[in-house]
């Protein structure tokens, strides 16, 4: 039998799986892009400004927690095993443990945290820019930051001041990009009402 010859909801069966599978890549795909642009190290920890936490939160936000979580999960696994997808076209383990290693770690609960905001807060509302830039700017707040201040006072070794002091210039960068999130998410969502039914 051919997945023609199948019934209308056994054919989106079939294919769902393969269509999460395939957004799931893509926007991982998406997130090592945005890595490459900027790169420019800022602050006294270096740590360079990207495009990362754009695409990160773009993806939680329009695929939702689950598949959101997954996409940055596999990137993370990509740059793990040594592909250049982390910013400055890095890879390996040692990105793991390096001055930006908390905000490494942070990508996929950020994303996870803010599908799941959009998803389950926001719900019919999502359409709404303002309330999608709440649940990423949430995200980015409870999650991205503290994380990125505690992995640079564990490396470099210094107080959680001075660690907060070496975090604050990301603040203006991602009030911008979580503002660009939230007008492309709500685009989105607005055209494809369906897309977070499985996210």
């Amino acid at each position: 039998m051919t997945t023609q010859s199948l019934p209308r909801e056994g054919r989106a069966r079939t294919t769902a799986p393969t269509t999460d599978i395939a957004l799931i890549a893509a926007f991982a795909a998406l997130i090592s892009a945005c890595a490459y642009i900027g790169a420019i190290p800022v602050g006294a920890a270096g740590v360079p400004i990207t495009l990362q936490t754009f695409a990160v939160m773009l993806t939680g936000c329009l695929l939702g927690p689950v598949r959101g979580f997954l996409s940055v999960a596999l990137y993370l696994g990509l740059g793990a095993i040594g592909l250049p997808v982390f910013a400055e076209h890095s890879g390996g383990l040692g990105s793991f443990t390096g001055a930006s290693a908390g905000y490494l770690w942070s990508f996929p609960i950020a994303a996870l945290v803010g599908g799941f905001l959009v998803k389950y807060v926001a719900r019919q509302r999502r359409t709404r820019a303002l309330l999608v830039f709440l649940c990423s700017a949430a995200a980015s707040v409870l999650v991205i930051h503290p994380m990125g201040i505690a992995g640079m006072k564990l490396y470099f070794d210094i107080t959680w001041h001075e660690a907060m002091t070496y975090d604050l210039p990301f603040w203006l960068g991602d009030f911008v990009k979580t503002t660009l999130v939230a007008l492309i998410a709500a685009e989105v969502h607005r055209a494809f009402p369906r897309l977070l039914e499985r996210g």
